[in-house]
């Protein structure tokens, strides 16, 4: 048996070293942890890591063997990229570089590729891969294509190739819905048609291969510079139960805000959102409710589908709240993609803030990640969680403590967690709350603790949820969520070669609930979705929902 002490010593020591880059020593140490404990994946990386930088390349192979073997593992977020299996083929193919043995570095570098390798541009940046890059086969594989000389036609197609081999190299799981030659035969009639098709309709297209992905973080966005491809309304449409409306609005259009879009260019609205439906990629239906009038407002996209005539206008018919109807001219304008879950865009006019009744706890503070206010007379804390991502002034961690060190100190009986408009971040970082949630006695039991979730809650959001739901006694209110309590999501995107567009396509599968649950989202047992007349009025249905369970029935 192993001297315990030895390899606690000889470990702090070896990640001391590690940590002041102090080479010779760390190698030299890590050879000793791996020696006393040759079972855990990251202390052969360390010791790859280590004998990498002092040239020991054959050493570093060795090493990096061993972590394959052995699976790699850390709980610390800054190491994350070592854990992936092609980060760890593409090293070793690094070390063969290094070594000069380019036939190993290029079969290294197909196995990391097979593996899911998410950034080829990384051999394009090292001095040491630069041998390697004029031949044909690593030109290949990294997708280093000189789009130059090529024709508007010819540009399209290789992005369209390139599209295609990325989602089946890098999707979870590329063909749940449809089989590979299906994906193919479109990819290809896509390409067929790209002479006589604008490029607004060739994004489209690229939209309609992603949709049978299943993956609601996948995603098609023209490139930055293209001003012409992102142009988009001035207003903000939602749908409520009772049909979609304008809820926010820059000055020039105020006259719009509160009323209901009856149609678009003539083609009525319902018309209109069935034709965008097909572009969006989904978790579930509710995030079709929630990107779908977004999609309505990128006047490019609705062109391409041939619903408006021009993508620089759009001539909207609304029955505006007195009840008359009327036409409205709808300028495009340029459009940065403002954050989808903020329900009054920064320097619109937003319908809440001329409502009149004051505004209720939900709209306050939406672009502010996360806040809590507690309502005295109620007893109640309320949290409206809005990102899950540290902000600088205080991470998440140290305002989980603040806030349950309120709720400890005060008179609470219940615990609303508003999730509605919460779109994801990092997953990683909610730990403290569940944990904080889980050892809560005094807000952890049934009918004190509330979750209100919506179309908008994805993402890491939806982790929070389904890791809620699985450990706590929460009672969920509001409407279903926008995203399954088991998924496939993540964002790393790829830039296509010739137009530069920006893709997204996921390569984890988040199962945070039990293998067995294929529920489309969380349900909420209490049912309260967003109505316009509540909204017009500054109510919030779920929060009243909450407010009126004080009857202590069995189960509540």
């Amino acid at each position: 048996m192993p001297d315990v002490s030895d390899y606690v010593r000889t470990l702090a020591g070896a990640e001391a070293k590690t940590g002041s880059a102090s080479w010779p020593a760390a190698a030299a140490l890590w050879a000793r942890v791996v020696e006393l404990n040759p079972v855990v994946g990251r202390h052969w990386i360390r010791l790859a890591e280590a004998r990498y930088e002092l040239g020991d390349f054959d050493g570093a192979l060795a090493a990096y063997a061993k972590a394959q073997a052995t699976g790699i593992w850390s709980p610390l977020r800054q190491e994350i990229e070592t854990i992936f299996p092609a980060e760890v083929a593409y090293r070793m193919a690094t070390c063969h570089v290094r070594l000069g043995d380019h036939e190993s570095a290029v079969r290294e570098l197909r196995r990391a590729l097979s593996l899911g390798l998410r950034d080829l541009g990384r051999p394009k940046s090292d001095e040491h891969w630069e041998p390697l890059l004029g031949d044909e086969a690593v030109r290949e594989m990294l997708g280093i294509i000189d789009t130059t000389g090529m024709t508007r036609d010819e540009g399209w197609r290789a992005d369209l190739a390139f599209l295609g081999r990325e989602v089946k190299r890098r999707a979870y799981a590329p063909f749940r819905e449809i089989s590979e030659p299906e994906f193919d035969a479109a990819v290809a009639r896509l390409a067929e048609n790209v002479p006589g098709l604008s490029d607004s309709q060739v994004l489209t297209g690229m939209m309609r291969l992603l949709r049978p992905l299943g993956d609601g973080h996948a995603f098609v966005l023209p490139a930055e510079d293209n001003q012409d491809a992102q142009l988009g309304l001035p207003v903000k449409f939602y749908r409520f139960t009772e049909g979609l409306f304008v809820t926010a609005a820059a000055e020039a259009y105020r006259q719009v805000i509160g009323a209901q879009v009856l149609s678009v260019d003539g083609h009525p609205v319902d018309e209109v959102l069935a034709a965008v439906e097909p572009l969006i990629s989904r978790d579930n239906d509710q995030q079709v409710t929630w990107l779908g009038p977004e999609v309505l407002r990128w006047t490019p996209v609705i062109h391409a589908l041939g619903l408006i005539s021009d993508p620089g206008h759009a001539t909207l018919t609304v029955r505006f709240p007195d009840r008359t109807t009327g036409t409205v001219a709808v300028e495009s304008v340029a459009d940065p993609r403002a954050n989808l879950t903020d329900p009054r865009p920064a320097g619109w006019i937003s319908l809440p803030g001329t409502a009149g009744a004051p505004m209720p706890l939900y709209l306050r503070n939406s672009d502010t990640p996360y806040w809590f206010e507690y309502l005295p007379a109620e007893a109640v804390v309320y949290f409206q969680f809005n990102g899950v991502g540290d902000q600088p002034l205080e991470p998440i961690a140290a305002f989980c403590e603040r806030l349950f060190t309120f709720i400890d100190n005060h008179q609470v009986s219940k615990l609303v967690i508003d999730l509605r408009w919460n779109g994801g971040g990092n997953t990683y970082l909610v730990q403290p709350l569940l944990h904080r949630l889980i050892g809560c006695t005094k807000i952890n039991q049934r009918g004190c603790l509330y979750v209100i979730i919506g179309r908008g809650t994805f993402s890491a959001a939806q982790n929070t949820a389904t890791a809620i739901e699985r450990e706590t006694n929460a009672i969920f209110v509001g409407e279903p969520s926008g995203s399954c309590p088991n998924f496939i999501g993540e964002t790393i995107p790829f830039t296509l070669p010739y137009s530069k567009a920006l893709v997204n396509v996921a390569d984890l599968y988040w199962q945070t609930s039990w293998p067995m649950d294929h529920r489309p989202w969380i349900a909420p047992e209490l049912y309260a979705p967003p109505s316009f007349e509540a909204y017009s009025q500054n109510r919030d249905p779920a929060m009243e929902a909450v407010l009126s369970c004080r009857e202590h029935l069995p189960g509540w």
